[in-house]
């Protein structure tokens, strides 16, 4: 095959799978291809893209090349295509995107307030006076009934209650305080 073959030829050749003749193909039609996928983008970057994907895809498409149109015909119909499909996608994932940033503004947003809501527990557990009155708070919320933390501590279950309701009413006393 010579330049003066048509493209036509070179693509009923190269659907044959003549290599030769894809090669050549190819090297008189990527700028077309580029451009026209630069036109349909506007950008750069996503008509390299684009041409790249359809150059890789051309082998297979070939097949499919009955000789009816001419190639560049043909070619334009697949880049215009290519081109349409690759936007369908973009906006696709823009939109999943833009609904994951929702998403994740919502996370972070009750994950700072988690954090503040346990730094003012902290806080409040630190301020906890007689020290045992914290002590048994720790001993109920790591999940111990009122017997297994009187047991632990060695008073009554009377007593577990009792410091735990006072335990309560000094902490919301705190909050109180702070609103």
């Amino acid at each position: 095959m010579d330049m003066n073959t048509s493209d036509e030829s070179l693509a009923l050749a190269a659907a044959g799978g003549d290599r030769n003749a894809f090669g050549l193909l190819i090297a008189r039609l990527h700028d077309r291809i580029f451009r026209l996928a630069f036109r349909l983008t506007g950008s750069r970057a996503d008509a390299e893209d684009l041409t790249q994907d359809i150059c890789a895809a051309l082998p297979a498409k070939l097949a499919g090349f009955r000789g009816d149109a001419k190639v560049t015909t043909w070619l334009y119909r697949i880049t215009v295509n290519a081109a349409r499909d690759r936007m369908r996608r973009q906006n696709t994932y823009r939109h999943k995107a833009e609904g994951w940033g929702d998403w994740e503004v919502s996370r972070r947003a009750a994950q700072a307030e988690t954090a503040e809501r346990l730094d003012w527990l902290r806080f409040a557990m630190d301020a906890l006076t007689p020290p045992e009155l914290r002590e048994t708070v720790v001993l109920i919320l790591e999940g111990l009934s009122h017997a297994e933390v009187a047991e632990v501590q060695g008073i009554s279950e009377g007593t577990v209650s009792w410091r735990m309701s006072e335990a309560k009413r000094k902490l919301k006393r705190m909050l109180e305080a702070e609103q």
